[in-house]
């Protein structure tokens, strides 16, 4: 298979410069659940033309330092992007600001939440209680029509869809780790969080069983379901 990255963030510091792109981070979390699969980056959020429905056999929407309410020249086409997407029966995961552009465009919305959330939270799935990342200022509010709540946290009642088509999203990160996690609440901290929410982010870190490579495994499962047959 071949699976399309869309890299929307342009997120750059030297903090960062060791983890590479985004795409590569999520190519490196979700690869070894994909031996044998093709994963592009193409990043979206540096100007690279968006790819066609047909170009791959499914599609990986990142985060972003963009809210859905945003307008650079790429969010229009890339919510007709992911309508021609769905419309293909082309699978499709959104991660963070994925997951919200994936609702907001499906029919549910996404809009800016009280206060920012970051470090690390428990939610709850189908009856599992683990720990993730996650690092956002946004939610999804609004259920879209023909979805399920996948997973949810005291915090985010709406932390994870699946749909009736091929698509599933996640407001955490389960490709970050510990370390690029606190590298980014250093490089917010003074824009988004302040000191006391900085310190609260890293205090939720220090409690928190985040396993390596969360949530790869569905998500691998999840393209191999419904990407072309062998």
């Amino acid at each position: 298979m071949r699976i399309a990255i869309l890299d929307c963030s342009r997120l750059a510091s030297p903090l960062l410069d060791r983890y590479g792109s985004t795409a590569a981070v999520i190519a490196a979390w979700l690869a070894p659940h994909m031996q044998g699969d093709d994963l592009v980056g193409v990043a979206i959020g540096d100007g690279a033309p968006l790819p066609r429905a047909g170009d791959f056999d499914g599609f990986v929407v990142s985060g972003s330092e963009m809210g859905v309410y945003d307008a650079p020249d790429w969010m229009a086409p890339m919510r007709a992007l992911l309508l021609d997407i769905r419309d293909a029966g082309k699978p499709v995961y959104g991660m963070c600001f994925g997951h919200q552009l994936m609702a907001d465009t499906y029919g549910g919305k996404a809009e800016k939440s009280a206060q920012w959330s970051a470090g690390a939270r428990r939610f709850t799935a189908d009856g599992e209680v683990f720990d993730a990342f996650v690092l956002h200022g946004d939610q999804v509010t609004e259920v879209p029509p023909g979805s399920r709540i996948l997973a949810s946290a005291d915090y985010c009642p709406i932390a994870a869809l699946t749909y009736d088509f091929p698509a599933m999203s996640t407001q955490f990160h389960p490709e970050y780790e510990t370390d690029f996690v606190e590298a980014v609440i250093d490089l917010i901290q003074d824009q988004h969080l302040g000191a006391r929410g900085g310190l609260e982010a890293r205090q939720s870190m220090d409690g928190a069983t985040v396993k390596l490579g969360l949530f790869a495994d569905k998500v691998a499962a999840f393209f191999k379901e419904h990407g072309p047959a062998v």
